[in-house]
């Protein structure tokens, strides 16, 4: 016998809709696990038999999805304590932790597109059959990289697995992983176009895949239904993603006039993931971070949001990501700030800059028109808001305002978890900054 559907009413709060639209007074109904409708409330007779959420000073939006967050990484200062210094069962445990830190902070869905020991996939596994707490999550496996790819420098070995990436050197061995990773049940395949080299002669970082080589992943990822993201910092690597028929392109910084074309022609979405640059040049201070590496950070930021605003009002999607999961970056406390970069620095308003977190975000956990908007039909991953993001993004970053969270229309439980925890031996050793860039460190307005 069938089950009952269960009906809830959201009623009296302000709605953003996450499509740009202006915010408007209005009633949420949702049946099961989908928006039934927004507007008018039912008749009395009718909303008398709903479970009934009283949603007065609050806003009612779309939760956040964050298009870019490393979920196995716990918070590394290094990439020596990233590749040396992780244990895979300890890493799968603390992950399932920090899943939750997310839900406090309002994110309903992200994308992990690398992940160490490839624990992403059990933990998406875990999240949608309810055994571990968690926003929607889409994932990658292992990164594919060079030998003189990735951001690691001489610790990217000549072959084999390091960390979160594994070097291929071959169209064989590319044609291999791609294969292995799509059948182990990744979402995404997510290829390191870039990487830093001691002597390069560009700006952002050298190319360490070649045209032929770029659309060898694509052409075998997409024969098995599964879209290719790529790590670009740089014009050349950006123009042949795009040319390449890559689906998202992450950070997507230094393009020129080339590159732009190509991405505007292609149409694919990016994820500048700007909040690491910003942190570090606006807080650096907090972690002892010199002023040279923090004017570096400041630099790609300025030098880049030309081009994407151009980006943007051709049409190309812009998704915010934040790269949580470094010391820089801690999980539950900057999944808003990508917002407030996008406002302040690319020029986009609140509600469009809400939008690029939230229902143009949807593309990166593959339901893009299927969540991340308050409409007739789409899933109900919501929060109620204690304040008016529509007016200042910030007040995102407050989880006491965070009031309720909703995925599916089941509510999510917002104790933030383990706020004593300590770190198992060997867990972290060498350091960039003197501590963790926790958002409680910071005096905010």
């Amino acid at each position: 016998m069938a089950q009952p559907v269960n009906t809830q009413i959201i009623e009296n709060g302000t709605v953003i809709d996450g499509l740009g639209s202006p915010p408007k007074r209005a009633d949420v109904v949702i049946a099961g696990e989908r928006i039934l409708s927004v507007g008018d409330a039912p008749p009395p007779e009718v909303a008398a038999k709903m479970e009934r959420v009283d949603a007065n000073g609050l806003t009612v939006m779309p939760g956040l999805i964050d298009a870019h967050c490393h979920i196995s990484f716990d918070e590394p200062s290094s990439n020596d304590e990233l590749f040396h210094h992780r244990r895979e069962g300890l890493a799968a445990i603390i992950a399932a932790v920090n899943a939750r830190k997310l839900l406090c902070a309002g994110v309903t869905g992200f994308l992990d597109a690398d992940s160490l020991f490839e624990i992403g996939v059990d933990l998406r596994d875990a999240i949608e059959a309810g055994i571990v707490p968690g926003p929607r999550m889409a994932t990658g496996g292992n990164a594919l990289l060079t030998a003189a790819g990735g951001t690691a420098g001489r610790l990217i070995p000549d072959e084999g697995l390091i960390g979160y990436g594994k070097v291929v050197r071959s169209a064989g061995e590319i044609t291999a992983e791609v294969r292995r990773q799509i059948k182990r049940g990744v979402d995404w395949i997510k290829v390191h176009v870039t990487g830093l080299t001691p002597r390069q002669k560009r700006a952002g970082e050298a190319q360490a895949w070649r045209r032929n080589e770029l659309e060898l992943v694509v052409d075998v990822a997409h024969s098995l239904d599964t879209p290719v993201v790529g790590h670009c910092r740089g014009a050349d690597s950006i123009k042949d993603a795009a040319e390449a028929g890559f689906d998202l392109i992450l950070h997507a910084t230094y393009m020129d006039e080339a590159a732009l074309g190509a991405v505007v022609e292609a149409a694919v979405p990016i994820v500048p993931t700007f909040t690491f640059q910003a942190n570090l040049a606006d807080y650096g201070d907090q972690v002892a971070a010199g002023p040279e590496i923090r004017a570096i950070f400041q630099k790609e930021i300025e030098s880049s949001c030309a081009m994407l605003r151009r980006a943007y009002e051709a049409g190309v999607p812009l998704l915010c990501g934040t790269e949580s999961g470094f010391s820089l970056t801690p999980y539950g406390d900057w999944h808003y700030r990508e917002l407030e970069v996008f406002v302040r620095d690319l020029g986009l308003s609140p509600l469009q800059a809400i939008q690029a977190a939230t229902s143009e975000a949807a593309r990166a956990i593959g339901r893009h028109g299927e969540t991340g908007a308050v409409a007739p039909g789409r899933l109900a991953d919501l929060i109620l808001v204690d304040g008016d993001p529509a007016q200042d993004v910030r007040v995102l970053g407050d989880r006491q305002r965070i009031k309720r969270v909703l995925i599916g229309g089941r509510e999510q439980a917002l104790q933030w978890p383990a706020p004593n925890r300590s770190d198992p031996p060997g867990w972290r050793v060498s350091t960039y900054g003197s501590r963790i860039l926790r958002r409680s460190l910071i005096k905010t307005p």
